[in-house]
């Protein structure tokens, strides 16, 4: 496959160095390269049963042979995520606390359909002859009621061996309370290394991936990464023999980057790996295009990852993947099963259904010319005339628009449709499922989505955005550069970041600071030593501090910012601890307010969890913005064009990207056509080019 023809942008002249950003999706595995002062663009057909060979083979044709040893890798993965799902993870055992094994299938009352009779729970990733109890027990501040007996006539022996003999690939241990005390789990695990031999087993211990309350949460996680724990390494160890692995990072769920080690031992950290770097790219877009007030969209060809960015990232510790919860920290990022390779059919009551099943990227949509043979959503895009089949990929492909037809004719006749009347509702059930989804996040969570911009990227996400923000009163669309890239782009801004936390369980009233202060500099400790000892200097180094709040008694907790400086204990705060208390209290009664309408100040609080990001500052790409030009866009026009839209055709203009330049200004209707994705600028709808090369659409 051709590069795109130029640099999609211009960064920032520094020293010779080659930089990646590589984002694996469901039809194609993109690349931005960055390589000097030049930024290049790249996609490639992905590889489901193997993703490690598109992106070999994608970094080969840019890089070639000999450069991959030196260039550096930022790579988005959905290993983890497919593994879970699909449920072709590892043979699991669990350890745990005797009477505890059924915790991981018990899990909680909670019921996401609770008007449906007919609910299946997913299957527990454990079975149940695969879960062993030791003897040992703990109170929920540590203290030892039953100690744990490693002594070779014990108990806990022949349960770690029959675990061992099961023939596991994995093992997770989760002992109750090891939040308060991983004592046990560390005598465990020492114990199952010595059972396993040298072959061993990869081994998992809750005190390590989740030290926090909440045993139904901390299992589920912990056997989580115990099931993709495997799967993750083998991958990346098959990456890490074609690159240096020093040079690799692995982009992280929380919008950090971590090295290879870390994403092999806590793999349950990549599982939003891709989105995550969707987000940070198209918050970064947003800021630089002058709003920190941000929706960002990404649809590509299986999904659509919509997150909210009111002043930054949102980020929470709490997720759901295939009806598991895991609860580590993740960039806030709903997802829903809507993409350009989503598939129409009839459904069982005669009516129109569009997702979640997708044609992948084999055989892809109907127009790919792979075989596919399900009518999609870029198949219905295409017969409406808003893709040109001849500027495909910066026209390296050709678009069959003759199967799309057969195919759409069919179906309709199927539904008693027109080809026209299908087609467009294919595009309008597609757009009701996202608009749902950016509701979720918005409405649903008390933001005004006419407060926002909609940055809008993913292959398939420029030809929808415009609908949807007519739909939801967004009143600005802004399309980046490479959009169809975004996500690997947003990987290269990623900061090498660490999350710790620790559960207390301390009563604000009364509160010590030095309490908190110490057990606060006890988290950022482990993140300083982990990230020195890959060789980040410690004064680039910089600490966020939360504390999670709850009313005593109350079933959820919201996260506080807490400074060192409100935790030191200066002279005058050992005078004024009551104080502080009281600003913490505040602080949460103001959240409470924001979140849930109403907030309690007679009620006590207390703080129950507390965590700690430390961050590696590094230098990101820097593009630089290009002054404004005269409006006229003529010399972009590459000629008439005419397309479906509401139901109704238009005549208007096919337009080239690459020709735009800042300051060029022209009304729709127009589709404009790059290397990456295609953009739809439907009647009414104006389009200017602002100084960073983003498109900034406004519907009337």
């Amino acid at each position: 496959m051709a590069l795109s023809n130029g640099s999609c942008m211009k960064a920032t002249p520094r020293d010779s160095y080659v930089i990646v950003g590589v984002d694996t999706g469901g039809t194609f595995t993109d690349f931005v390269v960055l390589e000097g002062d030049r930024v290049r663009i790249h996609k490639t057909a992905s590889t489901p049963d193997d993703p490690s060979r598109a992106v070999l083979t994608g970094l080969v044709e840019l890089l070639g042979e000999p450069a991959l040893a030196e260039a550096k890798v930022i790579h988005g993965s959905t290993v983890a995520t497919n593994a879970l799902l699909e449920r072709k993870g590892a043979r699991v055992a669990l350890v745990t606390t005797a009477g505890f094994e059924d915790v991981i299938e018990i899990g909680r009352q909670a019921r996401h359909d609770i008007y449906d009779l007919a609910v299946t729970k997913p299957d527990p990733l454990v079975p149940r002859e695969l879960r062993f109890g030791v003897r040992e027990r703990l109170d929920e501040r540590g203290r030892v009621l039953t100690p744990l007996d490693p002594s070779a006539e014990g108990d806990t022996l022949a349960a770690l061996e029959a675990a061992i003999a099961s023939g596991v690939e994995s093992v997770a241990i989760c002992l109750l309370h090891s939040y308060a005390n991983p004592e046990h789990e560390r005598v465990v695990v020492d114990m199952l290394q010595s059972v396993a031999g040298a072959e061993g087993s990869f081994i998992t211990a809750s005190c390590d991936v989740l030290p926090e309350f909440r045993e139904y949460e901390r299992t589920s996680t912990t056997a989580v990464n115990a099931y993709v724990g495997p799967v993750m390494s083998r991958y990346l160890g098959a990456l890490g023999e074609r690159l240096d692995p020093g040079r690799v990072r692995i982009m992280a769920s929380n919008g950090g980057a971590v090295s290879l080690a870390a994403a092999s031992t806590g793999a349950v950290q990549t599982i939003l790996s891709g989105p995550a770097g969707g987000a940070v790219g198209g918050f970064e877009i947003g800021r630089r295009a002058g709003t920190e007030q941000v929706i960002t969209f990404d649809m590509g060809g299986t999904s659509t990852d919509v997150s909210l960015c009111a002043g930054g990232l949102t980020r929470t510790s709490e997720a759901e993947i295939g009806g598991l919860p895991i609860r580590v920290p993740v960039i806030d990022i709903h997802t829903v099963g809507a993409g350009g390779g989503s598939i129409a059919s009839r459904d069982p009551g005669g009516s129109l259904r569009v997702g979640p099943e997708s044609a992948g990227a084999h055989p892809g949509p109907i127009c790919y010319g792979h075989g596919g043979s399900a009518v999609t959503v870029t198949d219905a895009n295409l017969y409406l005339g808003r893709l040109s089949p001849e500027h495909f990929l910066g026209g390296t492909s050709q678009l069959d628009t003759t199967g799309v037809e057969t195919a759409i004719t069919t179906l309709a006749a199927e539904l008693g449709l027109t080809a026209i009347e299908l087609a467009e509702g294919v595009v309008r059930v597609a757009n009701a499922t996202m608009e749902r989804a950016i509701r979720v996040i918005s409405l649903e969570r008390g933001h005004d989505p006419r407060d926002f911009s909609l940055v809008c990227f993913g292959g398939a996400g420029g030809l929808h955005a415009v609908d949807l923000s007519r739909s939801l009163g967004i009143p600005r669309v802004i399309v980046p550069e490479g959009a169809g890239t975004l996500s690997a782009l947003g990987m290269l801004m990623a900061e090498p970041i660490r999350d710790f936390s620790r559960t207390l369980m301390l009563r604000t009233d009364g509160l010590d600071p030095q309490q908190l202060e110490n057990a606060f500099e006890s988290l950022e400790a482990l993140g300083r030593a982990e990230l020195i000892a890959e060789e980040f200097p410690e004064a680039s180094l910089r600490f966020e501090r939360v504390a999670d709040l709850r009313y005593v008694g109350q079933g959820y907790e919201i996260g506080v910012p807490v400074s060192p400086e409100d935790t030191g204990l200066s002279a005058e705060m050992r005078n004024t601890v009551t104080g502080f208390a009281d600003r913490l209290s505040s602080a949460f009664h103001e959240a409470h307010e924001h979140r849930y309408g109403y907030a309690d100040e007679r009620r006590a609080t207390e703080i129950v969890t507390i965590r700690v990001r430390v961050i590696a500052a590094m230098q990101k790409p820097r593009i630089e913005p290009r002054p404004l030009g005269e409006p006229d866009a003529g010399a972009a026009t590459i000629g008439p064009h005419t397309f479906v839209h509401r139901g109704e055709s238009h005549a208007g203009e096919l337009i080239d990207r690459d020709a735009l330049r800042p300051g060029h200004a022209f009304q729709g209707p127009a589709v404009v056509v790059e290397y990456s994705t295609t953009t739809l600028v439907p009647p009414g709808t104006s389009c200017r080019v602002d100084e960073w090369g983003n498109l900034i659409l406004e519907p009337a």
